[in-house]
């Protein structure tokens, strides 16, 4: 892949993010809904349900385990879905994409739009998540403000991979592979319901390649005081990995629009 200087004006970016943000303002409750209801259903049955069976984990009561990484994964779910099935709707279906770049907006400024508008999306679900924890009372350190460092690069790299797949996908139905073999994968082997130490050894390195395992690793300490310096490790990896996944949706949705 050839990736030359991109065509950027911060200002047309942020107006490409402030598009979608009209939009989303007019449904905005029932997407907020959507994203967060499942998450909450999660943090019912397992936290107060299964929890009751599981006295600790790495000392921990099961709904102190649980949460934070619920807290990850609703970010991560968010950012998913806007950048699959509502990136490809404007990019395939409705047009957007074409209409913007017949004016000054460059299409580089529309991919970083979409990323912006995606990060803002996994930020807002996780910190509405994050005050639904906190009303719960798990949130036992004031660190648990910084979550939104790891949130964001998190964030950052799902509006990568998801806008990547996107400008793959040759309709609606190839977004299933996306889920079942990537995204629903992440979210069971993270380590959000059990310590990937339970896992068998020869795939323990797995959850480690992904963005949601670190986010997690980042999240719970954060939320629950146990702040150590394995946490700087995990922000590195997580800033890395954004770093390299960038050029990559700016190059490849630019190559589907040509098409």
């Amino acid at each position: 892949m050839k990736i030359v200087k991109p065509d950027l004006n911060p200002i047309l970016t942020f107006k490409v993010f402030l598009r979608n943000l009209k939009v989303f303002g007019k449904t905005w409750k029932a997407n907020l809904m959507f994203n967060f209801l499942e998450p909450l259903l999660y943090l019912w049955a397992m936290g107060f349900g299964l929890g009751v069976y599981i006295t600790q984990i790495n000392g921990l009561s099961y709904l102190d385990f649980l949460a934070p990484g619920l807290i990850a994964s609703s970010a991560m779910f968010a950012v998913t879905y806007e950048m699959t099935y509502n990136s490809y709707t404007r990019m395939s279906q409705e047009k957007i994409f074409h209409s913007m770049v017949v004016t000054p907006v460059s299409m580089d400024d529309i991919v970083l739009g979409e990323i912006l508008y995606g990060t803002f999306k996994g930020v807002l679900y996780g910190a509405v998540f994050f005050i639904v924890v906190a009303l719960f009372g798990i949130v036992h350190s004031p660190y648990a403000l910084l979550i939104f460092v790891p949130l964001i690069l998190m964030s950052v790299i799902f509006s990568n991979l998801s806008l990547i797949w996107t400008s793959l996908a040759p309709n609606y139905d190839s977004f299933g592979y996306f889920f079942t073999l990537l995204i629903s994968p992440m979210f069971l082997f993270a380590g959000i319901f059990f310590p990937i130490e339970s896992l068998p050894t020869v795939i323990r390195f797995l959850p480690w390649l992904t963005p949601l395992y670190h986010a997690v690793e980042t999240v719970r300490p954060l939320v629950l005081g146990q702040v150590t310096p394995a946490i700087t490790g995990h922000i590195i990896w997580l800033l890395a990995v954004t770093l390299l996944t960038l050029p990559f949706p700016l190059v490849m949705v630019k190559k589907k629009l040509i098409q």
